[in-house]
């Protein structure tokens, strides 16, 4: 850049640019102000490097492929589907449980149209959103009636502040969880207004010690699964059929916080055995909440059943309106419920297809990478993930792919289009079949022959 002007005055003008064919386009797509905004923007860029005497293509083509990923970028939501190929099924950081093609289904049906969220078509009038799902949980668990929030911390915080507001709480020190993203029992139950009552020691508690500390002030013994931890060695905690005894016998509630919440018994699966909502019904707890998106495979949701009168309290507290769930994920979470119904779920609802998945259907999917994008098969372990069976995995096989820099790749592998989340070990990309969606496994491929092919162009050049 000896001459500065004459640089500049190489710069295509904004009018020209505007009369492209490929900008008319981008108009049509973006608007005509995010466009001209878009090359003014570029234009000065290019001004600016010139005058600084920095290497900068000022072609047409160059500024036109360069505002068109601008805008393009511009409208790439933050929020966007991926493929998960890290073998943990229910991810929280990738979204937890995905849908089932029906939950989507439903969500795409009431999603653009009028619907009944709250209108009865018998009567002709207004209704209530708290009825839809109710039936089905009623059925499904054995409680008397539900309701459905939006997301389990809510669900805790309603029933502390709806039946246990400036009384006492009992609870054994073994229970006093952190969830994900640093919320403490403790801390919810201080915001609710209960005050917490600490029972027994860290690893054994039982059922004297909750008798122990029993007196007027008390309201509720409240139970905590620890779904994302566990205690192992010299542990003990009351049975559930004790603990809502012992309830019982000095009038007061029992509640159960189950955390992820299963309709179905892991131990088919050779996992451990995860408390379901069924059993906590029939051990006698008085409520009992869970989860929606994790074990029981449906949209985020805090779902609480139990006694029909103290539903019908927590119904009319002014804390369930602000905690209700729109249109949406009550037609996902009914989509979801109907496949238990139905005794499908482990056909339809993804996780349960996951976690079902035989290990040889899995290796034979890993050849098949193997033999399209190279890298070879090893044995591995997935796990269940989202705060649930922790301490337990189930076996796998692995595309294990070597490459220069893992790290690169697997960085490569997020820029792809969808983004692929990978696993990087013993200096490995490391993929798990298991979790990959079948109707994703095209563009995952693809991802990987352009990231392998430049991996090995890469190498040749160094050689």
């Amino acid at each position: 850049m000896n001459d500065k002007r004459d640089w500049l005055r190489k710069l295509p003008s904004v009018d020209r640019l505007l009369s492209h064919d490929r900008v008319q386009n981008l108009i049509k797509e973006y608007s005509h102000r995010l466009v001209l905004e878009a090359i003014r923007d570029d234009l000065e860029l290019a001004r600016r490097s010139i005058l600084a005497k920095q290497n900068c293509d000022i072609s047409e083509a160059a500024v036109l492929d360069r505002i068109t990923h601008e805008l393009r970028m511009g409208f790439q939501p933050s929020l966007r589907p991926v493929i998960n190929a890290t073998g943990v099924v229910i991810h929280t950081n990738l979204g937890r449980a995905p849908l089932s093609q029906a939950a989507q289904a439903a969500m795409n049906a009431v999603a653009g149209r009028y619907n009944t969220l709250e209108y009865d078509l018998d009567e002709g009038e207004r209704g209530s959103r708290l009825v839809h799902a109710a039936k089905l949980l009623r059925g499904l668990t054995g409680a008397e009636d539900a309701i459905v929030l939006n997301n389990n911390a809510a669900a805790l915080i309603l029933i502390l502040s709806a039946v246990a507001s400036d009384r006492e709480v009992i609870i054994s020190r073994g229970q006093l969880v952190e969830i994900g993203g640093g919320f403490r029992i403790p801390a919810i139950m201080q915001e609710s207004g209960a005050t917490l009552v600490e029972v027994g020691t860290t690893n054994r508690t039982r059922i004297d010690d909750y008798e122990a500390a029993v007196n007027e002030q008390t309201a509720m013994l409240l139970r905590v699964h620890s779904s994302n931890f566990r205690q192992l060695g010299f542990v003990e905690q009351p049975p559930l059929s004790q603990l809502t005894a012992c309830a019982r016998q000095y009038g007061l509630l029992s509640v159960d916080d189950l955390g992820s919440g299963t309709l179905i018994d892991t131990r088919a699966f050779g996992l451990a055995y995860e408390p379901t909502i069924q059993d906590s019904i029939a051990a006698g707890f008085d409520l009992v909440c869970f989860s929606g998106d994790k074990l029981l495979g449906g949209p985020q949701a805090g779902i609480i059943v139990g006694k029909a009168e103290l539903i019908a309290r927590l119904k009319r507290h002014p804390l369930a309106r602000a905690m209700r769930v729109d249109k949406l994920t009550y037609a996902a979470l009914i989509a979801t419920l109907q496949h238990y119904l139905r005794d499908e779920a482990l056909q339809q609802i993804p996780i349960w297809r996951m976690i079902g998945r035989e290990l040889d259907e899995i290796g034979a999917t890993a050849e098949r990478w193997a033999a399209q994008v190279g890298g070879k098969v090893v044995d591995g372990r997935s796990t269940v993930g989202g705060g649930s069976l922790p301490g337990t995995d189930l076996p796998t096989r692995l595309l294990a792919i070597a490459v220069a820099s893992p790290a690169r790749f697997a960085a490569g592998l997020r820029q792809a289009d969808p983004p692929v989340i990978a696993r990087v070990a013993k200096s490995q990309v490391l993929l798990d079949p298991r979790t990959v969606l079948p109707e994703q496994e095209a563009d995952l491929l693809r991802a990987l022959s352009r990231l392998a092919l430049d991996d090995d162009q890469e190498k040749g050049s160094l050689s």
